[in-house]
């Protein structure tokens, strides 16, 4: 079995804009990689994750006459993935929100775990986390949003995202110490 041709990524993108099918698979298969890594750090399982990734491209082959060849096509890919992501996960985080923040309040913290932990460590850990708790943990810490534009991405108050923020927090620097004294 040949594995698959690596075309330039401009070449590719000409392609697909042309509505090449060939190409298309092309780009998936050269992406998919990168696709699944981005899908992953937001889905806490794989066959998600795969779910997820999937749209994605299907949502970039639909838009891909639109893409901007003036902005990196891996920034625009993984904007599409997050957002994939993060709709696909809306319905059942505004279920879970209700109850989850009944009496919530604000726990603020001296020092973050991205303080303590390498990026491996993080990713390792953040798979124990709720759902909502990972991605807003995702966009804030890892990807760079603010509470604000968490609010309005997860269509959550800027306030809920702060706390599912500190309780992911929280739950992570219990599991930093729960695995520091099972390995001391």
């Amino acid at each position: 079995m040949r594995p698959p041709t690596r075309i330039a990524e401009d070449e590719l993108i000409k392609q697909c804009k042309s509505g090449s099918l060939k190409h298309q698979e092309l780009l998936y298969k050269q992406f998919y990689g990168y696709a699944m890594g981005v899908g992953l750090r937001y889905c806490i399982e794989r066959d998600d994750a795969l779910e997820v990734v999937n749209d994605a491209f299907i949502k970039v082959f639909n838009s891909m006459k639109s893409y901007n060849e003036d902005r990196p096509f891996k920034a625009w890919l993984r904007t599409i993935i997050i957002n994939t992501a993060i709709d696909r996960r809306r319905k059942d985080m505004k279920l879970r929100l209700n109850t989850e923040l009944d009496g919530a309040e604000y726990l603020p913290s001296q020092m973050t775990v991205a303080d303590n932990l390498n990026v491996q460590d993080i990713l390792n850990l953040m798979q124990e986390l709720p759902a909502i708790q990972l991605a807003i943990f995702n966009l804030y810490e890892i990807d760079g949003y603010n509470h604000d534009e968490i609010g309005v991405m997860l269509q959550i108050p800027a306030s809920s995202s702060r706390v599912y923020l500190s309780r992911a927090k929280e739950k992570l620097r219990k599991l930093i110490k729960t695995e520091t004294q099972s390995h001391g």
